[in-house]
């Protein structure tokens, strides 16, 4: 069995989601990684702090480059980061002439969490998809039957007739916040890392600020100060991803009442099987979502202990980070794509 059910052989039938998946790649981690040194490059070069031939031959040669991902292993088995190994692959790579100028006043955070904040504003995009089709199937949904009247229940027990519209509405509120807080979380989020070896760019002296600034704009991010031993903007999006999966949880939990035998008012187009029982109809998508739910809900403690930094730099609560995020990400995409799976397979809503 796989350590992930997200890329295992067929959970990932379940779990998967292959747009996140190729974000969290290696290949993708490798290439924004490589963006962030030639724009390093071509940043330091327009500041004069090297030459603007070697920035135009780092560029150049970042644009065609291919890792040896063994050596990269290797390395970080080694070394407990990847860009050691990296910057010595591309220094080769350059050549003598240029290759010292490569990473030039940088540390591996600064290019590791930047290569992560530029994989993550894709994955923001697509959240944002997978949440407004959410909101458009809900939408169609409360057209269709918003006016039917169905059994309201509170601690599980029948209390008063409601019109299938007021539940929708509890599935939608949360949504509708969770967009206006991604556009508040993107600012705080896309920011690039640059603090060279303890944070302060002091080798890069009074040029520091004009090169950050440059390199953010080159990569599309906003500039900040130095965040190695800050990791809120990481902390805000697990605490978001959450809040998102359990409001996906809701509408699965919801729908698997809703669909159970005796209260039938729910009917969905497919649903799963039983080896057993071929008459069972199991609401396997609705199912899923509450597990999603829990399932990030108890990676947010994790998260939080990533947080607790030392000093200028922690290396046990970074790679703790590293074990976590990814799941979460996935776990993010995958509900969001079987919650709108779901919504779009309900045959028929009736009073029950």
């Amino acid at each position: 069995m796989s350590p992930s059910p997200f890329d295992h052989a067929y959970l990932s039938g379940l779990f998967g989601q292959p747009e996140a998946s190729r974000h969290l790649s290696p290949k993708a981690d490798v290439a924004a990684m490589l963006a962030f040194e030639a724009a390093l490059a071509e940043a330091e070069g327009e500041a004069g702090l090297i030459p603007a031939e070697a920035a135009e031959a780092i560029s150049a040669v970042l644009r065609s480059f291919s890792v040896d991902m063994d050596d990269l292993k290797q390395g970080t088995s080694k070394d407990g980061v990847v860009i050691p190994a990296l910057v010595r692959q591309i220094r080769a790579a350059v050549g003598p002439d240029h290759g010292a100028h490569v990473h030039y006043g940088a540390t591996s955070q600064d290019v590791i969490d930047t290569a992560l904040i530029l994989r993550l504003k894709n994955i923001l995009d697509l959240f944002e998809e997978g949440l407004n089709t959410a909101l458009q199937r809900i939408e169609a949904l409360n057209a269709a039957y918003g006016t039917l009247e169905i059994m309201g229940r509170t601690r599980m027990q029948r209390a008063l007739p409601i019109p299938l519209s007021h539940r929708l509405g509890n599935w939608k509120a949360p949504l509708l916040d969770l967009l206006t807080a991604l556009e508040d979380l993107r600012p705080r989020l896309l920011k690039v890392q640059f603090g060279g070896a303890v944070g302060t760019l002091a080798k890069l002296g009074e040029k520091g600020p004009e090169v950050r600034k440059r390199l953010a704009a080159k990569l599309g991010l906003e500039d900040a100060e130095c965040w190695h031993t800050d990791r809120r903007p990481l902390s805000l999006l697990a605490a978001w991803m959450s809040e998102v999966t359990t409001a996906l949880g809701k509408i699965g939990q919801d729908l698997a009442l809703m669909a159970q035998n005796e209260v039938g008012e729910v009917t969905l187009k497919s649903a799963g099987g039983s080896s057993a029982m071929p008459h069972k109809q199991n609401p396997v998508r609705a199912e899923l979502l509450v597990s999603i739910a829990r399932y990030n809900s108890v990676q947010i403690s994790g998260m939080s202990q990533a947080a607790l930094a030392e000093n200028e730099r922690s290396g046990s609560g970074w790679s703790l980070e590293w074990m976590i995020l990814p799941g979460m990400v996935q776990a993010t995409a995958a509900g969001l794509d079987r919650a709108n799976e779901l919504l779009s397979d309900i045959k028929s809503i009736q009073a029950s």
